[in-house]
């Protein structure tokens, strides 16, 4: 009955979060190294059974194909985790000599994880690696047409955690997820923060829960082919993405933009690699098949081969074809071709100049991809940075896939499953998620600037030099045993008086109260 699944996944949500919580105060106390270790833990068995999770992950949602989603969940693990491995999370994570100031990690809480069928094992994968990285919890709510497969995601992560040392329950996933479901948890009392990825009404759900959100939507990513681009290069990069797992992640190049001296070219080079040029009826069929009245996708043809959505569409295409091509003469709700598409469908754009072309870059970001990702093809500098200047774009990709480019696996960027379109989408966040976005900082000040310089040595107030010169700022920092930072650095107790005495694991480290004591006292002396 609906009312019961409801009322079923609600009371599943506050048992998992009542467990979560209970965990992350004891993960909260680990040390830098246990959290390492319990997370490399996880990102070398999600990455063991990456294979396999990409076949249950194809299988049960019927999107894309189970080597590419393969490759995402060895991307979501192993790839994520060496970008992080040496992050500090724990204690004091940075300082400042010259402004004499400490920056302490904390966790944010629990984390609320929606995860879209589209990539379900790959982004709970990632958001339970990064989540705990930080030293929080992360309970996710699967998309209903992949809770099968998420889960089991979930829990190959879960017993890995758990083998090196995590609190049971530090991770979980909803096994009867409904909306009132996903709801509470996004609303509940015991959740910090929400972590969305998935459709834009979904994040904006999100975002009016009333807790602090981070939340990524469409991307609808125009690809320009400039004149001086090696074309060839360009147009492997653009089918190769499109026709990566079908089309599934936001950042697949949608539309590309070609460069009128160049056309000719640019689609020889196209058919060469066996993209399909639809036209005529064909063409208003198959937009007819992708999109309704209103402009919604048919979740039918996401992540489809080229050949099942021609023959949906009433047409054929020779055998090996890779990407269906329209051209498109225009941007908006007359032209439904011009929307994102999660599929391995491009609209193709013909514009005389950089500037022309910059423009229709800016509509299609603008009616369905605004601050995510666009895509260059070129070998001109200056034309390269004006893209970069004045695009609405937060990522602006250089002579790559736009594909897998925009999530870090062909470049510098931090690899992440959840790309921040930044105020200009609706949401907060411009970068590519990772665990730095997932901690609080603590900052610990030390007086620089006194309102009284006069008071005696003896003020414990001031226990820092006070005519320290910008050259000499940073030395009494020097003279601190950084273990003893590292160890004590979560405690906001310094004084012998004020120790907890009773609680034998208080602090961040996971020391005991006597041995918190000898460490605070010992930094005391140090600093007078």
């Amino acid at each position: 009955m609906p009312l019961d699944r409801d009322l079923q996944s609600i009371q599943e949500v506050r048992d998992l979060l009542q467990k979560a919580h209970v965990a992350q105060l004891e993960f909260r106390n680990y040390s830098q190294e246990q959290v390492d270790r319990i997370v490399k833990a996880m990102a070398d068995a999600g990455y063991a059974e990456s294979a396999r999770l990409g076949r249950l992950a194809s299988e049960e949602t019927g999107f894309g194909k189970p080597e590419d989603k393969q490759k995402k969940n060895e991307f979501a693990t192993k790839r994520v985790w060496e970008s992080i491995r040496d992050l500090k999370t724990v204690g004091v994570i940075a300082e400042d000599k010259v402004k004499k100031v400490l920056t302490i990690g904390e966790p944010m809480g629990i984390v609320a994880a929606l995860i879209p069928s589209t990539n379900p094992t790959s982004t709970v994968m990632f958001k339970a690696i990064i989540s705990v990285k930080a030293r929080n919890a992360c309970v996710a709510s699967p998309h209903p047409r992949a809770t099968q497969c998420t889960n089991e995601a979930m829990n190959v992560l879960l017993d890995a955690a758990e083998k090196a040392g995590a609190p049971k329950h530090l991770i979980a996933c909803l096994t009867a997820p409904t909306i009132d479901g996903t709801n509470e948890l996004m609303s509940h009392k015991l959740t910090a923060v929400i972590l969305a990825t998935g459709s834009s009404a979904m994040v904006k759900t999100a975002y009016s829960a009333g807790k602090p959100a981070l939340g990524v939507g469409s991307g609808n990513v125009p690809a320009f082919i400039e004149r001086t681009a090696n074309v060839t290069k360009a147009i492997a990069d653009v089918i190769s993405g499109k026709q990566f797992d079908y089309g599934t992640l936001c950042s697949t190049e949608s539309a590309l933009v070609c460069d009128a001296p160049i056309k000719n070219q640019v689609v020889e080079e196209c058919k060469r690699k066996g993209a399909y040029f639809v036209a005529g009826e064909e063409k208003e069929r198959l937009a007819r098949l992708m999109f309704d009245q209103r402009g919604a996708i048919n979740p039918d043809i996401v992540g489809k081969s080229p050949a099942f959505i021609a023959q949906k569409a009433d047409f054929i295409v020779p055998t090996g074809t890779t990407v269906l091509i329209a051209e498109v003469q225009g941007v908006g709700r007359q032209y439904p071709l011009s929307r994102e598409k999660l599929s391995p469908v491009l609209s193709f754009y013909t514009e005389d100049g950089w500037r022309d072309s910059c423009h229709r870059c800016i509509e299609l970001l603008e009616f369905g991809g605004i601050g995510h990702t666009l895509v260059i093809h070129s070998k001109d500098d200056d034309i390269i940075m004006k893209f970069a200047l004045e695009k609405p774009a937060f990522r602006i990709l250089v002579n790559t896939q736009a594909a897998l480019g925009a999530v870090g696996y062909t470049n510098g960027l931090d690899p992440s499953m959840t790309l921040g379109p930044g105020t200009w989408g609706g949401s907060i966040i411009s970068d590519n998620v990772t665990a730095r976005h997932l901690m609080n900082l603590k900052r610990l000040a030390f007086e620089t600037h006194p309102i009284n310089p006069d008071l005696g040595e003896t003020d414990r107030s001031y226990p820092v030099q006070r005519t320290a010169t910008e050259e000499t700022a940073g030395s009494w920092m020097d003279e601190i045993d950084r273990r003893i930072i590292m160890k004590a650095g979560n405690s906001p107790v310094w004084k012998k008086e004020e120790l907890p005495i009773d609680k034998p694991k208080t602090y961040g480290s996971g020391l005991s109260a006597e041995e918190v004591d000898r460490l605070v006292t010992s930094f005391s002396k140090k600093l007078k």
